[in-house]
């Protein structure tokens, strides 16, 4: 790697370092003679973790960050005074090569800022893809992020090399957007999305007639949506990302806390660090609709319309719903069990599936993993005595969990000052 090479990849990886939609893939490409690389079992991602608990690389990278855009709130807006670097197509395939022989990474996250209009930098997005799958036959896992506004031919080529491609929503609704980034719109950002739906759907089709039609993004698309920069309510923020699950093609809507990078811009608010806490909350929250079978409104509505920064979502709805409780765990239904508190997916099946064999009791359910110190307020088993939410108040229950949370995240932090002896 020559010292031009190596400038520019310090310029472009710390360009890209804001964008947080990579995820595993769950899409698995085989290596095959004479091939490089491989991705097997959603390998092959950015300092990520696969569901077995493995950490796995990939070179996140920017192909220029150079942009004709000027929104508030991106590092690489044009109004901004910083190195701009552009990679050659040939630089950013050999660079991704040579990393990859090194074994500093298993696969590609590529973005870009835009320069010239959109066409222009995803036709040369599309060309670094393309020679990765086909002339170093590189079967490493690749995501592809597309530029909004792209035409559908370029992005219907990329999605015949990308295992993932996404488009970033940035700002949840159309008003807040022409407000930080007046050069974009909503329709820009969606026409690409419905493109590789189409894609993914007529792919689905195409196989089902030829067993070996080429395959279309297998791993899904993702977008990414900016928390804090704008007045936006929670309730707001999950509704979109509801609309955007209901696409088959979605799987994944992440949520980046605003950093205030461009802080002389007046448009912005005025913030000393990102909102983690709102940060981690709405994941929590999309989890709930993604595997807990919640829906968005149940979540947040009119009355609560911001999720609560204290407890996490699905003990909040537990406690504005305590009619719903107690769950008598040897008789209720799986989509009841799943809304217990401390009651994850894996531990609700565990339930389903043994009380067939005899009733549970308190010491079976804590064996299967279920956080007590939560559910005991929400479920009655043969030993549990019957002291529920409705005898103990949604208001004791809450401040109980609250201070234990409270309590446990002080002793984790005194955990750092213990000194071992030698």
């Amino acid at each position: 790697m020559n010292d031009m090479t190596l400038e520019k990849l310090k310029v472009l990886a710390e360009s890209a370092k804001y964008d947080v939609s990579c995820a595993s893939s769950g899409t698995v490409r085989r290596n095959k003679d004479g091939g490089l690389g491989n991705t097997v079992g959603g390998m092959g991602i950015c300092h990520s973790f696969t569901e077995d608990g493995r950490c796995v690389s990939l070179l996140k990278i920017m192909l220029t960050n150079n942009c004709i855009y000027d929104c508030a709130y991106c590092i690489n807006r044009r109004s901004n005074d910083l190195p701009r670097a552009t990679f050659t197509v040939k630089e950013l395939v050999e660079l991704t090569i040579e990393f990859y022989r090194r074994n500093y990474i298993e696969g590609l996250f590529l973005s870009s800022g835009v320069i010239n209009n959109p066409d222009y930098t995803m036709e040369r997005m599309v060309r670094v893809v393309k020679e990765l799958r086909t002339i170093h036959r590189f079967n490493g896992y690749i995501h592809m992020k597309s530029i909004p506004d792209a035409s559908q031919e370029l992005v219907n080529e990329a999605g015949l090399y990308a295992d993932r491609m996404s488009v970033n929503l940035e700002i949840p609704t159309p008003q807040n957007l022409k407000l930080l980034a007046p050069e974009k719109d909503h329709k820009s950002v969606y026409k690409p999305m419905q493109y590789i739906q189409q894609g993914m759907l007529q792919s689905i089709e195409d196989r089902r007639k030829f067993r070996k039609a080429p395959r279309f993004v297998p791993a899904g698309q993702s977008t990414q949506m900016i928390v804090g920069a704008t007045d936006e309510s929670d309730q707001q923020i999950l509704t979109v990302s509801s609309a955007l699950y209901r696409r088959p093609s979605m799987k994944r809507v992440y949520y980046s806390g605003f950093i205030p990078v461009n802080s002389y811009d007046k448009r912005l608010p005025a913030l000393k660090q990102a909102p983690l806490v709102r940060e981690n909350r709405l994941y929590q929250a999309d989890w709930l609709m993604r595997f807990y079978e919640f829906r968005a409104d149940e979540i947040v509505d009119d009355a609560y319309p911001n999720l609560d920064l204290e407890i996490d979502p699905k003990l909040a709805w537990a406690l504005r719903h305590p009619e719903s409780f107690p769950v008598d765990i040897n008789r209720a239904d799986y989509s009841l069990i799943l809304r217990v508190p401390g009651i994850g997916v894996k531990s609700a099946k565990l339930i389903v599936t043994s009380r067939r064999y005899g009733k549970l009791n308190a010491s079976q359910l804590k064996k299967m993993g279920i956080v007590m110190k939560k559910a005991q307020y929400f479920i009655t088993c043969n030993e549990l005595p019957m002291y529920t939410v409705n005898e103990a108040t949604p208001e004791y229950v809450r401040k109980v969990l609250a201070e234990s949370k409270k309590r446990k995240g002080a002793a984790d932090q005194n955990q750092l000052s213990i000194i071992f002896p030698d």
